[in-house]
């Protein structure tokens, strides 16, 4: 019997790790933002809004409105850069 609780609360421990380690990955997605026409040449982080490439790294030119990059949460407009939709409107004019 008390063979059996301990595993049973080791197995319990190990499992309440793994869900903390994925609230702080929600979370640390949470606090991050996509902004657009920040990326330089190569890079970007992941796919571009035209869909010419699927991967990070890809960037042909510096500040494109199309390229992207995680920043925190609040900081894209200081960075003088552009909301998703403010760069379809932009991408759209070209």
């Amino acid at each position: 019997m008390n063979q059996r609780l301990i595993v049973s609360s080791a197995l319990a421990s190990v499992l309440a790790l793994g869900l903390v380690n994925t609230a702080a990955a929600a979370d640390a997605a949470a606090a991050k933002e996509k902004c657009y026409g920040v990326a330089k040449a190569g890079k970007n982080d992941c796919a571009n809004l035209s869909g010419s490439h699927s991967c990070a790294g890809q960037a042909t030119s510096d500040l494109s409105p199309a390229e992207w990059n995680y920043v925190a949460k609040g900081t894209c407009k200081d960075m003088k850069g552009l909301s998703a939709d403010e760069a379809k409107v932009k991408v759209a004019k070209k």
